[in-house]
């Protein structure tokens, strides 16, 4: 098809005028009480030849340095059966697990919609709000897409041939078999699909068609950053302005990628000079400067990082620092050592303290096919520092732990019972567990066979949670002081003997409250003692992209216009944006 015309691309504006699109109750939040889970993933090529404290303090940062040591030590952690060591080197063809404690991020409230069911070719089309990430990730499992679809809707196995942000909203096409999404995908991999995509950027964006073919590059995993790099994937962007809002200074566009890179639109725009209005990675002035990345960033490579630093208004010495595993103060710009040094080395002089990539700053640009800018490195590391000040700054924290004893997953034992011995594909069960299956003579479950799986619960909003017999009101609302767990009122007391008793895989326990030098002290999770943080705005859950419509062999499919594409629309806007 050609390129669309001012005229094929209003008709896209149904309902753009009117008044209703913009007066809809404002969504809420879903949330998922925490739970313990396990983990099982095989080891990485970048992991290889690393200890293990290293890889996890560089793939994750929710939790501080201290506190990861801390879980390591507790032996949650098994490589091939075997408790880890935080100093444990990792190896090619191992099996690590791990339990942690799941605190989900909440969701928007808005449902899944499904679009289209198509019983005889076996697919649907569904319409995702944004906040839902469409696999699990991260924090993300029972709030991610697949899930939902398959605790909600009863789809068991989709197949994501094309995926959306999890900030972005809109369409997607899901075959429910193996032979449909094969074809499906070899349309989109051979750019057959034709994708259409309404945003609201920046400013006034030119009123004639533009073509944005610039390069994009992943540089920072954890973030999720991407930029316009001459090395990065061949990409390409087809723009069309719908309207000029003047009194937001915005414009709603139609946009046709033709390639499908990681963040096109979005980086496009924002290279363009017209970023998302409310992205919150490529739109805040004061991650990337006045420019806004507008024409890219600086790409000249530089070595220098420094140690992350600890906001103002905390107060840390070398020994009680979270973020720092050695009371040694690092040097300004030390490199990691890669390996310990050996004893009697310099003299009879003192070995020098191994630092790890997090506690000098190097773990930025680890996973970048490039070196790194001085001017990528500064925009990672603002980043970093926002999305630390949105979670209270809880890293910085994370320091209840101390005073603990060893981190106790309820329900499983270290380590988890081998392979053969859970379902396929789901969950492990603990050891204690097993061995009651197994004394009531059903050994252990077949392939196929339906195993006893601890309860799952549905998506949730705040309400139910509330009405939960071991929960607590939402925290970011109710501030609860510390206090014993509470029994459910319907339930026996469970003899002490009684191995196979578990907790409900979704019960929330009492917030811990310390006495923090804030007002209203911090509350603190009695599971895991993560740092409780503020629920976030349902509004500050999605970005201005919308998934509209898609046209393949298996026929065109399409949304409604989101309501931020209203004529006039307002919202409300962070401070320095």
């Amino acid at each position: 098809m050609g390129s669309p015309s001012e005229s094929s691309v209003e008709p896209l504006g149904h309902g753009l005028t009117d008044s209703s699109k913009a007066t809809k109750a404002k969504p809420g939040l879903k949330k998922i009480p925490p739970y313990w889970y396990p983990y099982t993933t095989m080891a990485k090529g970048r992991w290889l030849g690393r200890e293990i404290l290293e890889v996890v303090s560089t793939e994750f940062r929710d939790r501080s340095m201290e506190f990861y040591r801390y879980a390591l030590q507790s032996g949650v952690t098994t490589i091939n059966g075997q408790v880890a060591q935080p100093d444990t080197i990792i190896r090619n063809g191992d099996r690590i697990e791990n339990v942690s404690h799941r605190h989900e991020p909440p969701v928007t409230s808005t449902p899944v919609r499904i679009v289209h069911h198509d019983k005889e070719r076996e697919f649907i089309v569904i319409d995702k709000p944004g906040s839902i990430p469409v696999h699990a990730a991260g924090r993300y499992f029972r709030n991610s897409l697949v899930e939902i679809l398959k605790n909600d809707f009863g789809f068991e196995k989709v197949y994501t041939v094309n995926r959306l942000d999890r900030l972005t909203s809109g369409l997607m096409i899901l075959p429910l078999n193996a032979k449909l999404a094969n074809i499906v995908t070899q349309e989109f991999v051979n750019g057959r699909v034709r994708k259409e995509y309404i945003a609201r950027c920046k400013g006034k964006f030119p009123e004639e068609e533009v073509v944005c073919e610039e390069p994009l590059l992943t540089v920072d995993r954890q973030m999720g950053l991407n930029i316009v790099h001459p090395e990065g994937k061949p990409a390409k962007t087809i723009f069309k302005r719908i309207r000029y809002d003047e009194n937001t200074d915005t414009s709603v566009l139609h946009c046709r990628p033709l390639t499908g890179r990681s963040h096109q639109i979005r980086v496009h725009l924002q290279y363009l000079g017209h970023p998302i209005a409310n992205d919150p990675v490529y739109s805040d002035s004061r991650i990337w400067g006045e420019k806004l990345g507008k024409g890219g960033i600086d790409l000249v490579p530089s070595e220098e990082r420094a140690a992350p630093q600890a906001p103002s208004h905390f107060q840390f010495d070398a020994a009680s620092n979270p973020e720092s595993l050695h009371t040694t103060p690092a040097s300004t710009n030390p490199q990691p050592a890669m390996a310990r040094e050996e004893d009697g080395k310099g003299g009879g002089e003192a070995p020098k303290p191994k630092l790890l990539p997090r506690e000098t700053g190097h773990d930025i640009g680890m996973g970048s096919p490039v070196p790194l800018s001085a001017e990528a490195v500064g925009i990672i590391t603002r980043l970093r520092n926002m999305k630390d000040e949105a979670e209270d700054w809880g890293r910085w924290r994370d320091v209840v732990f101390r005073a603990k004893g060893k981190l106790t997953p309820h329900g499983y034992s270290i380590p988890l019972p081998p392979q053969n011995r859970r379902k396929r594909g789901g969950p492990a069960f603990s050891a204690a567990e097993l061995t009651a299956h197994e004394q009531k003579g059903e050994g252990p479950a077949e392939d196929g066979e339906a195993a006893s799986e601890p309860p799952g619960v549905d998506q949730l909003t705040l309400d139910d949670v509330a009405k939960l017999s071991l929960s607590t009101p939402p925290l970011s609302e109710v501030p609860t002081p510390a206090a014993a767990e509470p029994s459910p009122p319907s339930a026996a007391p469970a003899s002490e003997t009684d191995s196979t008793q578990r907790p409900a895989a979704f019960a929330v326990s009492e917030p811990v409250l310390t006495d923090a030098a804030e007002a209203g002290g911090m509350h603190y999770c009695p599971e895991c003692y993560v740092p409780l943080h503020p629920d976030p705005k349902p509004e500050s859950l999605y970005i201005f992209l919308h998934a509209l419509r898609y046209t393949t062999s298996l026929g065109c499919f399409e949304t409604e216009m989101p309501e931020w594409a209203a004529e006039g629309w307002e919202w409300e806007r962070e401070q320095a944006r």
